[in-house]
């Protein structure tokens, strides 16, 4: 047995109280010069604000006018919330599993540490035990990395080295932030930045995400199933490793029986359950009005780049500023709109595949003899315009054999569908079939518009956003067939040429060679039916039935220059109208927002206001960065405008008016309601419209294909009063049903005062009721020849 003098065993004491001090400076001078960076070997940390006001990319968030939330723009999908909107459930999961002595400890735990080392050493399992990091250390590392390429010093590419200078920063900011911010702060902001898997960060796009429930409704196992899923969650992906998932749930109970925060029966109720997701990602093609998403996306891009401009030292990011963007949509007409415009698309494709059943809709007009041929080699041309024949292209150059056999090659895909909870079916086809496919498939677009402050209240771009990308509100331009002869009257009128009590003949009308620059042969445009009446019509007449003729015989006074500067004015933003007589027919490629706003100086008393789509941008925090106004302009008299209410409204109230349907069969004047419409149908039916005002409310939509020469081939099935207007039909119902959507209640039109149109006959009584003196034979929809 070895013995130690006294005198040696204070000796050694004593060294190891030097080598502990000594240690002890050691480890305070490395943790300063880490902290500020000594000699600029061990790289930067975080500055003093960036701790007072750690970043993550946030999502930004759009809203609808009555606040329901739209969708989002992110990289991360994250939203961070307050701890009093997350269930008690998450935090004791999360605490019994990370971090049990998160209340007690200052960032650092040295029990955990040494746990977690010894564990490592004897190659013992810690996965129960929460490892060495705190969760306050977790959190540092999710808001600051460490190991970025700017933070690190000489030391910092020296493998083992530079990982201990990482971590060491770490502890360091654990510290910190411990110093600054609350324990609950501390939770929540690792509850906020942690990933969740499939891009989703953050507690509450998770609860979302993975259960479809709010963060607040969590019970036991799902809150337990999200924090297991923490540790790895690609390896606990419950989508796809549901055995694995289920473990690891289970490990998580295990961990909250221990700390007393479940009962043994609990436990056991709880770890036998089965998984139940309610799996949905969120992303742009998902939510509500994603068309019009992604239209205003540029918009704000657009006014980021100029407010990054004006504010020096702004570093504003749409998809990771954490914006709230308020819009004008108002989520009730906006669900209205969708359902009404969808339920009308489902019927007209129904009645489109049986109108060309055994054929294909891509078809041209014979000149000889006026019927319709298929054209040869339209989906090859459809084909190549594609982004998968120009990849091919690249792959294969001028070998045309190749690539071909390659669009012609069967493989599995989802398609777009009628019906369904996703509207999709998986498939297998080739591109070429599936180009085939949706060139059958009927679209549309679809605004609705408060014509008071310029509001849009309802925008439907298309029958599907995750197949079908293109907008056909704002981006799509197309012929808008006789919706543009109001434009044409207004011009009329309001240069003195007619007057609302003005009767023109139905009789033809020619313009000559090189006349209002028709350059082609003489022109004489026809009636739907190829017939003239040669009866005497009113403005109200002839607008209400669309006659072609009264319409050419307007713009041979006013000229087509002079309607175009109209149009312009009235919110017609297109520079394709053309300047000659063919414009009387709407020959001239527009869009549904252009019209929807142009119409609505005539329902707003002659003010145009420009189509307003946000009301409101702020900052994360609440801070208004952008308030935006109405811009309007008086453009028409009240008067005139009021006038050309009066004309439109024939086309509903009057036996042959084009839309008299929306009377007889929808019941929409009902209640003294009041409604100015106009169809519209172009040549060989390709573009069918309906545009429709009420008080205070103007909204259109068009509807074919999304190629000209696919279209139904008669009047029966392809003008605007049968292939458009019932959308619009349902849409006002709809409105009218909701008690809480007072403010669109059916009403008259109010007159301005001291207004009368008396024609001897023809007036407006005392209720505003059109009193007409006969009932003209019915009349039929136009086309555009």
């Amino acid at each position: 047995m070895v013995e130690f003098a006294p005198g040696r065993y204070r000796k050694i004491i004593r060294s190891l109280w030097r080598f502990s001090l000594l240690g002890i400076v050691l480890l305070v001078l490395y943790v300063l010069a880490v902290s500020y960076n000594f000699l600029w070997l061990f790289g930067g940390m975080p500055s003093l604000k960036a701790l007072e006001n750690p970043k993550s990319e946030e999502a930004s968030e759009v809203y609808t006018a009555d606040h329901q939330l739209l969708g989002k723009y992110y990289v991360e999908n994250r939203t961070p919330i307050e701890i009093s909107q997350v269930s008690p459930n998450v935090t004791s999961a999360l605490l019994a599993t990370e971090d049990a002595r998160f209340i007690k400890h200052s960032g650092i735990d040295p029990r955990s540490l040494f746990r977690a080392v010894s564990g490592f050493v004897t190659f013992k399992d810690a996965s129960s035990s929460g490892g060495g990091s705190t969760l306050t250390q977790q959190t540092a590392k999710n808001l600051f990395d460490t190991r970025q390429e700017e933070l690190r010093g000489a030391l910092g590419y020296i493998p083992v080295i530079g990982l201990i200078i990482a971590k060491t920063k770490e502890w360091i900011l654990a510290v910190r932030l411990e110093r600054n911010y609350t324990k609950q702060e501390v939770m929540m902001m690792y509850l906020n930045t942690v990933s969740f898997g499939n891009n989703t960060y953050g507690i509450k796009t998770a609860a979302k995400t993975y259960f479809s429930k709010e963060p607040w409704n969590l019970n036991v196992e799902e809150a337990a199933l999200l924090v297991g899923m923490l540790k790895n969650p690609t390896f606990y992906n419950p989508r796809l490793f549901e055995d694995r998932t289920r473990e690891r749930r289970n490990v998580v109970l295990g961990q909250m029986k221990k700390y007393k925060l479940l009962s043994q029966e609990q436990f056991f109720t709880y770890k036998n359950k089965p998984l139940k997701l309610d799996f949905s990602v969120e992303n742009q093609n998902t939510g509500m009005a994603a068309y019009f998403r992604s239209v205003i996306r540029d918009d704000i891009k657009k006014w980021i780049r100029q407010y990054n401009e004006e504010n020096p030292g702004a570093d504003l990011d749409l998809y990771t500023s954490g914006l709230k963007i308020y819009t004008t949509i108002d989520s009730r007409m906006q669900a209205y709109a969708e359902e009404a415009v969808m339920t009308n698309m489902r019927d007209q494709q129904k009645k489109f595949y049986e109108h060309w059943r055994g054929r294909n809709p891509w078809v041209q007009k014979d000149p000889r003899t006026k019927q319709y041929k298929e054209i040869p080699g339209f989906i090859e041309s459809v084909a190549r315009r594609t982004i998968r024949y120009k990849q091919l292209k690249v792959a294969y150059g001028d070998d045309e054999k190749a690539i071909w056999q390659e669009m012609r090659k069967p493989i599995k895909m989802k398609v777009f569908v009628y019906g369904g909870r996703r509207n999709d079916k998986d498939t297998t086809m080739s591109p070429l079939d599936s180009i085939r496919y949706y060139k059958r498939l009927l679209n549309t677009g679809f605004m609705s518009m408060d014509p008071r402050y310029g509001y849009v209240k309802a925008w439907v771009g298309g029958i599907n956003f995750k197949y079908m990308k293109f907008d056909h509100v704002r981006q799509s331009r197309r012929q808008p067939g006789s919706t543009f002869k109001p434009f044409v009257y207004l011009t009329a009128m309001d240069q003195g040429f007619v007057t609302p009590c003005s009767h023109i003949t139905d009789q033809p009308t020619v313009f000559a060679h090189g006349e209002d620059n028709n350059n082609g042969p003489p022109w004489m445009p026809k009636n739907s039916t190829g017939r003239y009446s040669g009866q005497s019509l009113s403005l109200r007449e002839a607008l209400g039935q669309s006659i072609n003729t009264v319409s050419a015989q307007l713009i041979k006074k006013t000229r087509a220059a002079a309607v175009i500067n109209y149009a312009h004015d009235m919110g017609i933003e297109s520079k394709d109208l053309p300047d000659n007589p063919t414009l009387c027919l709407g020959t001239g490629d527009v869009s549904v927002y252009e019209m929807v706003s142009a119409y609505c100086a005539f329902a707003n008393g002659g003010t145009r206001v420009r189509p307003m789509m946000l009301i409101q941008i702020t900052d994360k925090n609440g801070n208004v960065l952008k308030n935006f106004t109405p811009d309007a302009k008086q453009v028409i008299s009240a008067n005139r405008a009021y006038e050309m209410l009066h004309l439109m409204r024939g086309a509903v109230e009057d036996p042959n008016g084009t839309a008299q349907r929306l009377r007889t069969q929808y019941k929409l004047l009902e209640g003294g309601n009041e409604i100015a419409a106009k169809t519209g149908t172009t040549s060989n039916y390709s573009d069918a419209w309906f545009m429709g005002m009420t008080q205070h409310l103007v909204s259109g939509l068009w509807v074919g294909g999304d190629d000209r020469p696919i279209h139904f081939r008669n009047i029966e099935f392809g003008q605007g009063g049968r292939l458009a207007m019932p959308a619009w039909a349902m849409y006002m119902q709809k409105i009218y049903s909701d008690p809480t959507l007072t403010q669109y209640r059916p009403e008259p039109f109010r007159k301005p005062n001291n207004f009368k149109i008396d024609c001897g006959g023809y007036h407006i009584d005392s209720s505003q009721r059109y009193i007409p003196p006969k009932v003209v034979p019915e009349g039929e929809e136009e086309i555009l020849q």
